[in-house]
């Protein structure tokens, strides 16, 4: 079974899809898995060409066929949520809760599948990637998720490669708790801000919650040294391994704009920094496959 590597953070725009993007450059080959269904940015950094998609049903809604209505608004009367109006269902207020399914005698509403994302399948230069996309408003985030890795192992197991890495979306809601699913290893990348700090410990308890092993790196760690250091005591007291500072670095913003993965190009101090981080992080990987 291949090796998990998610990588999350606590607050978006930490750094997060920037060193998954190196990691897979790093790797030299495995399978990427962007996470971030509600935004997915690892794509723009990795030029892929689709191979393949397949929409997701990620929620039920309610549909009348008018052949079969009587007209007695039961449903209508009956909507907890108030979607149904005039015998059309509006789909952004319906939950799909079924109760106009209930109570129609008639077998006229009935809950339908619908379709609220897609997944993806993309070739890469460092290997293949599995991403999706959820539709404006679209539910079920979390399952989607769990779609994109099911795919994600598919490829894994199909091309005989020994590693996913997850990139996962900020935060701890529910495509966060998918992401962490079944992961050998969370890197938690932290900035050094308060809110920096309050986000990783916020996905501390959601790793300690599902008994996920967790290791930290500081992003620009030199731009607020005092909440690196509150960072440091953080780990030191929560005993989680801290494997690396990247420092602020320039040739992240000009990487960045220029859709390039940081360390294919660049030798700066961030780009060096990434590059250890790797080495610490495949070693306490290993370690925690074989403990467990």
């Amino acid at each position: 079974m291949p090796a998990q590597l998610t990588i999350l953070s606590g607050k978006g725009g930490t750094g997060k899809t920037t060193i998954a993007a190196s990691f897979l450059n790093l790797a030299g080959s495995a399978v990427a898995a962007d996470c971030d269904v509600d935004a997915p940015n690892l794509h723009l950094l990795l030029d892929p060409v689709r191979v393949s998609r397949e929409p997701f049903e990620g929620a039920m809604v309610a549909c009348i066929d008018p052949e079969k209505c009587t007209q007695c608004l039961i449903c209508e009367e009956s909507c907890p949520f108030g979607a149904i109006r005039d015998l059309a269902v509006d789909p952004f207020s319906c939950e799909g809760c079924g109760v106009c399914e209930l109570v129609c005698q008639d077998g006229a509403a009935r809950l339908v599948p619908e379709m609220t994302g897609e997944v993806f399948v993309s070739e890469t230069r460092f290997g293949p990637l599995a991403h999706a996309l959820l539709r404006p408003g679209g539910e079920a985030s979390g399952k989607l998720v769990t779609r994109v890795k099911e795919v994600a192992s598919r490829l894994a197991g199909e091309r005989g490669l020994d590693l996913i890495l997850v990139d996962g979306s900020p935060g701890i809601g529910c495509p966060v708790i998918a992401s962490v699913a079944g992961s050998d290893l969370i890197l938690a990348v932290a900035e050094p801000t308060l809110s920096g700090l309050w986000g990783l410990e916020r996905i501390h308890g959601v790793a300690k919650h599902f008994g996920v092993k967790m290791a930290v790196c500081i992003n620009k760690g030199d731009i607020n040294p005092e909440i690196t250091e509150q960072i440091r005591c953080y780990c030191a007291e929560s005993e989680l391994t801290l494997l690396g500072v990247i420092p602020f670095d320039e040739e992240v913003n000009r990487a960045t704009m220029t859709g390039e993965v940081l360390v294919e190009r660049y030798e700066g101090p961030a780009a060096s920094a990434i590059r250890g981080l790797w080495e610490q992080t495949m070693g306490l990987l290993e370690h925690a496959r074989t403990k467990a």
